[in-house]
C-alpha cells in the first residue's frame, strides 16, 4: 500500500500553522475532494488525529522540499 503526502492548514484564534502527513492512497481514491477524505475516512482517522474543527484546508504534498 502506498502512502500519500498531505499538508494539513489549521487556523487557531487567527493563527495559521501546518503539519505534513502521510496518508493511504487508496483513502484518497474514494472521495471527490481531499479534505473529505481527511475529516471522514476510517483508515486516515485511524492512523492520524486531526483535529477537523481547525482544519480549513488539505494539500497533496508531491515535493520532498514544498515547504
Amino acid at each position: 500500500m502506498s502512502d500519500a503526502r498531505v499538508r494539513l492548514l489549521f487556523v487557531d484564534e487567527g493563527s495559521y500553522h501546518h503539519e505534513v502527513v502521510t496518508v493511504p492512497e487508496s483513502s484518497l481514491a474514494g472521495h471527490d475532494r481531499l479534505i473529505d477524505a481527511i475529516r471522514e475516512d476510517p483508515e486516515i482517522l485511524r492512523r492520524t488525529w486531526v483535529d477537523v474543527g481547525r482544519l480549513c484546508a488539505a494539500y497533496r504534498v508531491e515535493d520532498e522540499d514544498a515547504g
